[in-house]
């Protein structure tokens, strides 16, 4: 047992991290919402690597993004998709688990370390959630991303309590 699954919720795991969520989630860029919720799950729309001042992580991993680079990118998308998780719910004690990420990572045709990449919004996920962020992923390359994002990740969770 880690030091953060002593702590009993999510957003005192949060704050034990020492990671401050922006007040909102960068605003979508096309014709959808950020969040959605139905039956007991959310959905949270495609997040990027986007900092608090606005600045975009931008660049082709294997080229010149190095897989570490894009990892800590991945998790500064964790970072905005818990933004909006909050933004909606409130509180991120509201939520019961995580369970699926789904990790687009730009990269070149023969970069092969994507599950790398996105593990680190992953293990910010277990980190938050605890034995509940623990979740189904799938992980792949594509050729290119908005605005030329080098990650792009979208998350489902579940609604504590909800039926």
């Amino acid at each position: 047992m880690n030091q953060f699954e002593r702590t009993d919720t999510a957003e005192k795991r949060l704050a034990a991290l020492g990671i401050s969520l922006p007040q909102a989630a960068p605003s979508p860029i096309g014709s959808f919402c950020n969040v959605r919720e139905s039956r007991g799950l959310i959905y949270v729309s495609g997040q990027g690597p986007i900092e608090a001042d606005g600045h975009l992580h931008c660049g082709k991993v294997g080229s010149d993004v190095t897989a570490e680079q894009a990892r800590a990118h991945a998790t500064l998308t964790a970072i905005n998709i818990l933004a909006a998780l909050r933004g909606h719910l409130g509180s991120l004690d509201r939520v019961g688990g995580v369970i699926k990420l789904l990790g687009l990572v730009n990269a070149t045709p023969d970069f092969a370390r994507h599950p790398f990449v996105i593990d680190g919004a992953s293990e910010l996920m277990a980190a938050v959630f605890g034995n509940c962020g623990i979740h189904a992923r799938s992980a792949f390359g594509v050729g290119s991303l908005p605005n030329q994002i080098t990650v792009e990740i979208e998350a489902i969770f579940e609604v504590k309590g909800a039926e």
